[in-house]
């Protein structure tokens, strides 16, 4: 399956909102535009008065194209641009072991999150997939059978 680095952006939009980032409301989290976005794919506002961010950036890679250090660096000069101590970036990939040295060691938070993870994380708050089968498991109602 594909997608075009803007549906890759909206989807891990969608994500985040549906983990809780922005409450959960689409009027605190929101895409930026595909061109001149500065390095900034989403920004997401943790309270409803918008004085903390999360910035986000999502990167469409092939599975044997690691994020390196570079790609970080450029993110967090963006993050410095905006003022922003908080940011999330996000790959179909994986990250260099650089880069993930290099996002230790910088003032804002930053959390990283591979192809593995995104996978994960879309199934266990149920975007961008669906149930085929449901299996009920039944055990012995012990009440049932109790002589009281």
């Amino acid at each position: 399956m594909s997608l075009s680095p803007a549906r890759f952006e909206k989807l891990v939009v969608d994500l985040l909102l549906a983990m809780g980032y922005g409450g959960g409301d689409l009027e605190r989290g929101l895409q930026t535009s595909l061109t001149g976005d500065g390095g900034i794919d989403g920004i997401f506002n943790e309270d409803e008065l918008g004085l903390d961010a999360v910035y986000v950036q999502a990167k469409r890679y092939a599975a044997d194209n690691k994020v390196g250090r570079p790609a970080l660096n450029a993110f967090v000069g963006s993050l410095t641009g905006e003022g922003a101590t908080k940011g999330v970036f996000v790959t179909t990939s994986d990250f260099s072991r650089d880069a993930m040295e290099y996002v230790a060691r910088v003032q804002q938070r930053i959390v990283l999150i591979n192809g593995d993870r995104l996978a994960r994380l879309m199934i266990k708050h149920e975007v961008g997939v669906r149930p085929r089968k449901t299996y009920v498991l039944r055990s012995v109602d012990e009440d049932y059978f109790s002589d009281t």
